[in-house]
């Protein structure tokens, strides 16, 4: 396909899925088939994740933060039927990590949200930083373990825990897309000596807003869901490349890998698409 589809038009493809456009109105917009626009994002997003699995090492993160996204495959968990599991369909979840400092996502794993999942994704995040960093998580039962298991007590660990109101809405139809008010929040100190005014999962929660603004498949409320479990897995790390080395962050005003040392410049829509050549 490489040789059929002009590279210029190929970056033009790529940049539209990084911004979140979605398959058939990239297809309108250039004139690609479909087919042909899944087919080359499979493999940059392969690509992609290489890439950052070999880059994203050696990192002098000072503090993270973690947290997970929701997402389906084919169908929604309550639909799934005896052997739906072994194609990788129903629910699916995204663990994130994020540095508060830099914005730079290090590591991130698609699984379940269950605890095999969490130890392989801090069994994957523990090896690439240098140093004892602060970490900072939701109460998800899944964690504690897996962080103990990944990090023993070379971590400062603590769990942020935030307390809604009841929404005022009449209807209940409404307040299932309205979260309440934040009134409280209870932070724990798990492990080490973590700076308890710094437990806050707020950066990860924004920066899940930014993966559903930017990668399709992740925008809730709408018919763009993945069909295929590599099909997901490969918009996420295309996502991801595109965040981590390509656009720049407005809070650190450069590329989050810049920002984190990792790169020296940043990089080009087309430097991704030459990593799947």
């Amino acid at each position: 396909m490489a040789n059929v589809l002009p590279f210029d038009k190929q970056v033009t493809v790529i940049a539209s899925l990084a911004e979140g456009a979605s398959i058939r109105g990239i297809e309108r917009m250039t004139g690609v088939n479909r087919n042909t626009i899944m087919s080359l994002g499979l493999r940059v997003g392969n690509a992609c994740a290489k890439m950052m699995d070999a880059k994203m090492r050696g990192l002098n993160c000072q503090r993270l933060e973690v947290d997970e996204l929701w997402a389906f495959i084919q169908k929604k968990q309550a639909q799934c039927v005896p052997g739906d599991f072994k194609r990788g369909f129903g629910d699916v979840y995204t663990f994130v990590a994020l540095d508060s400092d830099t914005k730079l996502i290090p590591a991130y794993l698609v699984g379940k949200r269950d605890a095999i999942h969490a130890i392989r994704f801090f069994e994957d995040l523990a090896p690439r930083l240098t140093c004892k960093v602060q970490l900072s998580t939701d109460a998800f039962s899944g964690y504690a373990n897996a962080i103990d298991n990944a990090f023993g007590s070379e971590i400062h660990f603590g769990q942020c825990v935030k307390i809604y109101s009841s929404p005022l809405l009449v209807e209940q139809k409404q307040s299932k897309y309205s979260p309440g008010k934040v009134i409280d929040v209870e932070r724990t100190v798990m492990v080490g000596e973590p700076e308890e005014s710094k437990i806050s999962t707020s950066y990860i929660e924004k920066q899940n807003h930014t993966v559903r603004m930017h990668c399709r498949r992740l925008s809730r409320l709408t018919n763009a869901f993945s069909k295929k479990l590599d099909s997901f897995k490969a918009a996420v790390s295309l996502h991801f490349a595109y965040y981590n080395f390509v656009r720049r962050h407005s809070t650190v005003r450069m590329t989050p890998a810049m920002a984190a040392g990792v790169e020296r410049s940043a990089l080009t829509v087309a430097d991704l698409v030459d990593l799947a050549r």
